[in-house]
């Protein structure tokens, strides 16, 4: 019996994951958050680690608040850099496995082609250089995989499906640039991929390809486009108007282009993804 420890477990990914433990059988799952485990005390992971014999980590804590993180930027760094740097150290040290998660605010989204791992970094926020600063402290480490996601969503926690919702209810107007594309990701689908790659590295240690992936749902739209579908599908009486990015400035500067190439992911492990638009009906279903 494997045993996995999932930290930021009250998070969107963290739930989504928690849902899905009766597909992994052979793993005992050890979910955690800041009330049970401070990441960010190396001191705390270190005590954490000897009490328990852990044999892969997945990590889903982040400071994720795009915009404060311009003006938070010492907690953004010490949640999505320092921690993830303290992790790497104490797994090392114990020989445990680590999956962690990124996001496509490494990139300056200046490309018009499909970004593949090895492109080149470039963020242009405070919390894409704090997640960034995360991926160095794995660079090169054969016990760590980094998966980049985008556009995350979920029945969990706040997030922007349920704020089109809400807002589109009640306001009957709705405003999304639409200079701004990307592939959006149900979190199901991507605690679906970890949970498959967890499997095949349990039935096989050389299963386990330590490296950088892509993952986000197949397809492409603007934030517009996906404002229009959640309407759409929840059937609420909305307007939703296409503005340009200079039209609603905010503190921190979003990619413009944000589509990955997820070829890497569905070759090493067999994974297939689903289309976007499936994946949103699939949500707001179990939402409503």
């Amino acid at each position: 019996m494997k045993t996995i420890l999932v930290t930021g477990a009250y998070g969107q990914l963290g739930n989504e994951i928690k849902d899905l433990v009766s597909f992994l059988p052979q793993a005992e799952f050890i979910f955690s958050d800041v009330d049970t485990l401070d990441i960010c005390n190396k001191e705390s992971l270190t005590e954490y680690f000897n009490k328990h014999n852990l044999d892969f980590v997945v990590n889903c804590a982040a400071y994720t608040a795009v915009d404060k993180a311009e003006s938070d930027q010492e907690k953004a760094n010490m949640i999505n850099a320092m921690a993830v740097k303290f992790l790497a150290e104490v797994c090392s040290q114990n020989k445990v496995k680590l999956i962690q998660v990124s996001t496509d605010y490494v990139f300056d989204g200046t490309q018009s082609t499909p970004y593949i791992e090895t492109d080149k970094t470039n963020p242009q926020s405070s919390y894409g250089r704090s997640k960034l600063d995360g991926e160095l402290a794995l660079k090169d480490n054969e016990n760590a995989i980094i998966i980049r996601t985008a556009w995350l969503y979920s029945k969990y926690g706040n997030n922007i499906v349920k704020t089109i919702r809400k807002k589109g209810s009640e306001l009957g107007q709705l405003k999304f640039v639409f200079d701004q594309v990307g592939s959006p990701t149900w979190a199901h689908d991507l605690a679906t991929a970890i949970i498959e790659i967890l499997k095949l590295s349990i039935e096989n240690e050389k299963n386990f390809k330590p490296g950088i992936y892509h993952y986000s749902n197949e397809g492409v739209c603007s934030w517009y486009d996906f404002a229009q579908e959640v309407v759409r599908i929840s059937n609420i009486n909305c307007k939703v108007l296409p503005i340009l990015t200079s039209e609603y400035p905010v503190p921190a500067k979003r990619p413009a282009y944000s589509v990955f190439d997820k070829s890497k992911i569905k070759n090493s492990y067999n994974i297939s993804i689903p289309w976007w638009k499936d994946s949103l009906a699939n949500c707001i279903k179990e939402m409503e």
